[in-house]
């Protein structure tokens, strides 16, 4: 098992940045995928990005460059720099992850096992 806890949401202005984190514990290594996913009231809980066991990277079209996804392997932290922030960003953002010694990363919720509990990012005009 592992547990993840995001910590980072808040309210921020258009424009603005947030750095998102996500510790994971318990039965935790290198070779899983961890990845961030976003849900706006109403909507799916869609893919924002995630990285594997070797530091290759994936990201949602709609990112564009304006976010960055990272781990710290020695923390079991992985982190989610946002920058650029727009208002149709503003979603509870949640940290996920499975298990995976592939480079291929995938961008389904139904692919990851574990879950944190989410962090409420408001971007306001």
């Amino acid at each position: 098992q592992v547990q993840l806890v995001e910590s980072g949401g808040g309210s921020v202005q258009v424009g603005g940045s947030l750095r998102l984190s996500c510790v994971a514990s318990g039965r935790t290594s290198s070779n899983y995928v961890m990845g961030w996913f976003r849900q706006a009231p109403g909507k799916e809980r869609d893919f924002v990005g995630g990285i594997n066991w070797s530091g290759g990277t994936r990201y949602a079209d709609f990112v564009k460059g304006r976010f960055t996804i990272s781990r710290d392997y020695a923390k079991n932290t992985l982190y989610l720099q946002m920058n650029s922030l727009e208002t149709e960003d503003t979603a509870v953002y949640y940290c996920a992850a499975y298990y995976s010694g592939a480079l291929f990363l995938y961008a389904r919720t139904r692919d990851y096992d574990y879950w944190g509990q989410g962090t409420q990012v408001t971007v306001s005009s």
